[in-house]
């Protein structure tokens, strides 16, 4: 029984006419190719055949998603979400006054930027849980790029001025990407490099806390670690101060543990999220109530009390300070976008939910540009954050609101209670809160992965710790343009074989047991054929083809009689790839070798037509697969059981 099916199988049939798909009109042809480039989520067919009422409806619920969600919202919801707020919030309120002493800027600014921000981010976002904020990767490179311009503390309105315009134009370049659709952009910048982007600059950054964390006053302005250690050791003699030294170890030490809490056991992450807020009231009392301050510990001292100052007059549009801030605003925006995109894209899928990339971008741009004429810096998801947010259950974007509330009460009644709070332990919050950007399972697996990714991650881990955050981020752009040009200009190519008792034929090298066909070479081709590296795929065809011949001679075989190309991976072809082909063709010709087709895609079969190479290499050399170009061009191997 076994004896027939298998010489059934290998019974001689015409094999299946590869199709060639209908011609397509150009227009036609262009708008699909266009839609599914930028518009692959239609995003307007909501809007087909609805009356003008109802369009309008959609149109302001497409800009404002609050007010679609916001129809079913019922007070369950509402009491998950007002928890979640008051939770982030008394862990946003210390960690921005810490966060904008990044930015070089006051810590009233850090404020503001969880006060507007989350407001709007809040009527325009599509994400649940994302919680919004000043973060410390940012912080920290819009003060490193802010401060090569100008000095924060001899010019601080003109440096606040730079900062209020970068926040503009990074939220211009945020709203831009969203509204024309260029959101895939970010994609560029691979996981790899940004694992090691922000592994780099939470060691960079939690360095730069040891200035508060000693109590050294003359501290340097590098963010190298070679600067900042040096800095470091040259004032031990003189320059740390033990209260403060106290303060800060004794309340991170109690930070990390009941950071500990929260991540072991998930019933109390809300020990790990007031943690910050019971520290900076514990460490204010304690430094109020023995006058430390006389002893050389660093305080805060003055806040401002109120609410944001409008800042649209304060924003650079001429002089010198323009493209300056546009240069800052760009980069900025870039990594606030990514990382706010990785946070959204990371619980929507924990929840189930989609998020709208597009719509992401314009609403982290629309706040951005709102906070920038409100006295706000750059704003974006924050990690912790949105994982407390998440954890203390909030159910819509209304935690934000809360949490903006109760940002605009402690702006308006508490401020001038944080001037005694030390600068100690706002370093030990920051300390604690990046430590958990160092993601070491991340780094191990993208090593396991991907060599050329962990080259990418390391890159930028050490650019930033070794040189500065703009050249880490660089570093990261480079190589992860490196890797992709290298993968398009030298894509892999595998040799096939037949797997025994079947008529599947597979890469040699991922199964030896795979036969090669007598006179037959098959190879795989897994990339669409470009200008870029059309060249590169003829050349490593006749490479594998002399490697193939010498071996055959020294063994003594019979030549290779046809050469068949397995192009089911081959997505695309251009006018080189054809090309390409051809001299291929030609090249083959003079060594009286065939050359065979396998499985072209319908866009390729079009091209093959289109330019006449499919009648120059023969319509009957063209095959559905390459068992049927095995069984047409070599009959006596179908014979053999």
């Amino acid at each position: 029984m076994e004896t027939r099916s298998l010489s059934s199988s290998h019974h001689r049939t015409s094999p299946y006419k590869v199709g060639v798909p209908p011609k397509q009109k150009l227009w036609k042809e262009f708008s699909a190719t266009l839609r599914e480039t930028f518009f692959s989520d239609d995003p307007l067919r909501s809007f087909k055949d609805q009356p003008s009422s109802r369009k309008l409806i959609l149109g302001i619920q497409a800009v404002f998603p609050i007010f679609e969600w916001g129809r079913s919202y019922t007070l369950a919801k509402f009491k998950g979400d007002l928890i979640a707020g008051l939770t982030i919030a008394s862990l946003c309120i210390p960690q921005d006054i810490g966060y904008a002493k990044l930015a070089n800027l006051a810590p009233q600014y850090g404020l503001y930027s969880s006060f507007v921000p989350p407001l709007v981010y809040a009527f325009m976002g599509s994400s649940r849980d994302i919680a919004i904020g000043p973060v410390a990767v940012v912080s920290l490179l819009l003060g490193t790029l802010l401060q090569n311009e100008i000095d924060p503390t001899e010019n601080a309105y003109e440096y606040r001025r730079l900062a209020f315009t970068a926040t503009f134009f990074a939220g211009v370049t945020q709203a831009t990407l969203g509204i024309l659709r260029l959101g895939f952009l970010i994609d560029f910048l691979s996981h790899a490099a940004i694992v090691g982007f922000m592994g780099g600059a939470a060691i960079t950054i939690a360095l730069q806390q040891l200035k508060g964390f000693l109590g050294i006053v003359n501290f340097t302005k590098n963010t190298d670690i070679i600067s900042v250690m040096q800095s470091v050791v040259s004032s031990a003699h003189h320059g740390w101060n033990l209260p403060t030294i106290f303060i800060g170890s004794t309340f991170l030490v109690f930070l990390l543990v009941a950071k500990y809490i929260g991540k072991k056991n998930k019933k109390f992450f809300w020990v790990a999220a007031i943690a910050p807020l019971i520290s900076v009231i514990l460490s204010t009392f304690f430094v109020y109530i023995t006058h430390a301050e006389k002893k050389g510990v660093q305080i805060v001292k003055h806040i401002e009390k109120g609410l944001n100052r409008p800042s649209v007059s304060e924003l650079y549009f001429s002089g010198d300070y323009v493209l300056k801030g546009a240069r800052i605003g760009v980069v900025a925006g870039i990594i606030a976008l990514t990382e706010a995109v990785a946070i959204g894209r990371t619980f929507a899928t924990m929840k189930d939910y989609q998020i709208d990339g597009n719509k992401e971008m314009v609403a982290l741009g629309a706040m951005n540009i709102a906070g920038s004429m409100t006295s706000c810096y750059v704003a974006t998801g924050s990690f912790s954050r949105s994982a407390v947010n998440f954890m203390a259950g909030c159910q819509t974007a209304i935690s934000n609101i809360v949490m903006s509330i109760v940002v605009l009460l402690a702006l308006l009644f508490i401020t001038p209670l944080f001037k005694y709070t030390p600068n100690a332990i706002l370093s030990s919050i920051i300390i604690s809160a990046v430590i958990g950007l160092i993601d070491y399972d991340a780094a191990i697996l993208i090593w396991k992965i991907d060599k050329f990714d962990f080259i990418a991650c390391m890159g930028a881990f050490f650019g930033v710790v070794f040189a500065s955050v703009e050249i880490g981020l660089l570093i990261a752009i480079v190589i992860s343009f490196a890797k992709l040009l290298l993968q398009v200009t030298r894509p892999r190519t595998a040799l096939l074989g037949k797997i025994p008792r079947t008529n599947v034929y597979r890469n040699i090298q991922q199964y030896p047991e795979a036969t090669k066909v007598p006179g037959v070479l098959i190879i795989r081709v897994d990339s669409a054929i470009y200008f870029s590296n059309s060249n590169y795929i003829r050349e490593r065809i006749l490479r594998w083809l002399a490697d193939e011949e010498e071996q055959l001679k020294a063994d003594g075989l019979p030549q290779v009689q046809v050469l068949i190309v397995e192009m089911s991976p081959v997505t695309d072809i251009d006018t080189s790839g054809i090309h390409a082909l051809e001299e291929l063709h030609r090249s083959l010709e003079r060594k009286s070798i065939e050359l065979v087709l396998a499985n072209p895609g319908p866009v390729v079969m079009d091209k093959l037509y289109a330019s006449k190479l499919a009648n120059l290499i023969g319509e009957d050399k063209i095959f559905l697969t390459v068992a049927d170009a095995v069984q047409t061009c070599v009959p006596k191997f179908t014979d053999e059981v």
